[in-house]
């Protein structure tokens, strides 16, 4: 098959302990799965249960790579999260089938335009400007399950310039791994290659340029980056 142009190469991420790379088929977010960041946004985590959004592939920043400033706001936020690597696909998956889907995790950060995303609230509109942006999902290296057990808790933590502005654990989150990754293949025909993010504790904040990041997560490589 000859193409008009030379296909786009797909973005992929590196595996710890390993030569090969994760590539990556699509991205999946988890809204409002920490109660605490549900309540500092406004929501009410007792009656509003979490909800999907998407990112394109492309939109991946490996590691060792910066984050650069997006265009067209003034207020690009900062949501630490757990990123669940899938290896197995499928379509409406039971709670008890979900965990062998997954190939491993690693740290992410979802990037927000915030004063985009509050504009599209009030108006009634998609939030894709707001969440879906170039360079919007920033992943660490992925560890596989056989390294570090399937994740139920841990610290999440995010540092800028040494500072704490997040923290969490894993087990605060409101739907839990298993219940997001069955509840998406409701939805969606999930595919090995797939990323979720699944959710930020309470903290999220504002970043500047010449930011320094430090996120971790318990059992996982450390995702250090920096704003440009």
């Amino acid at each position: 098959m000859t193409m008009v142009f030379p296909a786009t190469e797909p973005s992929t991420l590196p595996v710890v302990g390993s030569d090969h790379r994760f590539p990556v088929r699509r991205i999946y977010c988890v809204g409002r799965n920490y109660s605490d960041h549900a309540i500092e946004m406004g929501a009410d985590p007792n009656k509003e249960p979490p909800f999907f959004f998407t990112k394109p592939a492309d939109a991946v920043v490996p590691p060792n790579h910066p984050i650069k400033y997006p265009s067209k706001t003034e207020e690009l936020h900062h949501e630490v999260e757990l990123v669940v690597a899938l290896e197995r696909g499928g379509t409406n998956v039971s709670v008890d089938a979900a965990t062998a889907m997954i190939f491993g995790y690693a740290v992410g950060l979802d990037l927000t335009r915030r004063d985009l995303q509050k504009s599209a609230k009030e108006k009634g509109h998609p939030w894709c400007t707001a969440k879906a942006f170039d360079h919007s999902a920033v992943v660490g290296a992925i560890t596989s399950h056989k390294d570090c057990g399937h994740l139920n808790e841990g610290l999440i933590t995010l540092k800028i310039n040494q500072e704490l502005k997040q923290s969490g654990n894993l087990n605060q989150m409101i739907w839990r791994i298993p219940e997001i990754i069955s509840k998406l293949s409701e939805y969606f025909s999930l595919q090995p290659g797939d990323l979720i993010f699944t959710g930020t504790p309470a903290g999220v904040g504002a970043l500047e340029r010449g930011d320094k990041l430090e996120a971790k997560i318990d059992k996982l490589s450390v995702l250090v980056t920096h704003v440009e």
